[in-house]
């Protein structure tokens, strides 16, 4: 089964910057929105960033809004998210998938992201 890998993460001090990127299969990309989520331990994934089909639309969580820049490779099938001026609150497990999901939605294993104050 093909899925969505994640990568980028790792252990940045606070203040600092990361870039994640995601390949998606190219039956789930095309025509899609696409956004990055994080999940902290033992909560619900929340949605971070979001990037139309086309690129036209980006959407931010008010959390990371003028932090954080996502956008797309239609060319690649990949999705990138630019982190900028990071918190210790935006350590997490971040995905990349469509939006938006379902229940149904396949996940991969996703990019953990450490930000030490």
């Amino acid at each position: 089964q093909v899925q969505i890998v994640e990568s980028g993460g790792g252990l940045v001090q606070s203040g600092g910057s990361l870039t994640l990127s995601c390949v998606v299969p190219g039956s789930l990309f095309s025509g899609f929105a696409m956004g990055w989520y994080r999940q902290y331990s033992g909560k619900q994934r929340e949605m971070v960033a979001i990037v139309s089909s086309g690129s036209t639309i980006t959407k931010y969580s008010e959390a990371v809004k003028g932090r954080f820049t996502i956008s797309r490779d239609d060319a690649r099938n990949t999705v990138t998210l630019h982190m900028n001026s990071l918190k210790a609150e935006d350590t997490a497990a971040y995905y990349c998938n469509i939006f938006p999901t379902s229940s149904a939605t396949t996940w991969g294993p996703g990019t953990q992201v450490s930000v030490s104050s």
